[in-house]
């Protein structure tokens, strides 16, 4: 990773960051301001030993709406979807649970899988009669972060995103109908439903519920940049802080990647849209219809 940030940092141009360090000695302060050079990890770390408010100003495009680095902030449930214990558990059952596809094969597990950091290592998956998808699957660890679902955007909530791959022809091949119908000839799952819900009706806006409330649960626990963000700045050894300091500056990646979640939430076209070739994917487009959304 180290050695792919410094190569883009020197093949790239470069902005001289420049930020008042009244914390970091003058040698350093030069260190920093220079373009072209790599500071010292010994400077680093004085800059870096401060409030990330005072961090060496990051090298963005003009434009870009970028935030900070910082640690993951705690999710908040909608109001009409609290979490609970015992509905957390029900998604999880229902996210491992074949039954909520038509060949009884296939779960939401089966492309997203804890041991993978729930994705599936794939190019694309594979789901209903081993067919093959147009895109990977997505990690699901942090999309209770995220504010639009899918490599489109087309969900707005976990809870829209829920249902969809359970109806999609080449994931599941079901219906959120027929699924929750399924489901209600299996008395467990009508009495977990009923301790969860208040009701043992099993209704395709429970199962979202219930799977939403799982999804959510998944965020990633504090990794070492949180704890090194925090305070704790043992956590990072000198080529790692290297690496944090060139993908803040001279990399350039928080043109992109920025905030708690490193995401600007955004779409970009990252040129795999295929035009006009078997494999097109025009993307966000097939979403909204905008022209500057195609690819």
């Amino acid at each position: 990773m180290l050695a792919t940030l410094l190569g883009a940092a020197l093949l790239g141009g470069s902005r001289a960051a420049s930020i008042a360090l009244p914390a970091v000695d003058p040698d350093c302060r030069r260190q920093l301001a220079t373009a072209g050079t790599l500071p010292a990890p010994a400077c680093l770390r004085q800059a870096y030993a401060q409030p990330s408010t005072r961090w060496p100003a990051p090298q963005v495009d003009a434009g870009v709406a970028w935030q900070e680095l910082g640690p993951l902030p705690g999710l908040v449930a909608p109001p009409d979807n609290p979490t609970t214990p015992a509905k957390v558990a029900l998604g999880q059952r229902l996210f491992n649970d074949p039954q909520l596809s038509r060949s009884g094969q296939i779960a939401c597990a089966s492309c997203h899988e804890r041991d993978l950091a729930f994705a599936d290592g794939r190019r694309v998956s594979f789901g209903h009669d081993r067919q093959a998808g147009r895109r990977n699957a997505p990690s699901v660890a942090m999309s209770g972060h995220l504010q639009r679902l899918f490599w489109d955007g087309r969900a707005a909530t976990l809870e829209d995103q829920a249902l969809l791959p359970i109806a999609d022809p080449k994931e599941m091949a079901f219906s959120a109908d027929a699924a929750a119908a399924r489901l209600r000839g299996d008395a467990t799952y009508r009495r977990a439903f009923a301790a969860v819900f208040g009701n043992d009706r099993i209704e395709t806006r429970q199962l979202a519920q219930a799977i939403a409330a799982f999804e959510r649960s998944l965020a990633p626990p504090p990794s070492r940049l949180d704890r090194f963000i925090s305070g704790r700045h043992d956590q990072l050894d000198d080529q790692q802080l290297q690496g944090l300091h060139l993908f803040r500056t001279r990399a350039r990646c928080m043109n992109c990647h920025s905030g708690p979640a490193l995401t600007d939430h955004g779409f970009h076209n990252l040129g795999l849209h295929f035009h006009g070739g078997r494999r097109q994917d025009l993307g966000r487009y097939e979403v909204t219809g905008v022209p500057a959304d195609s690819g």
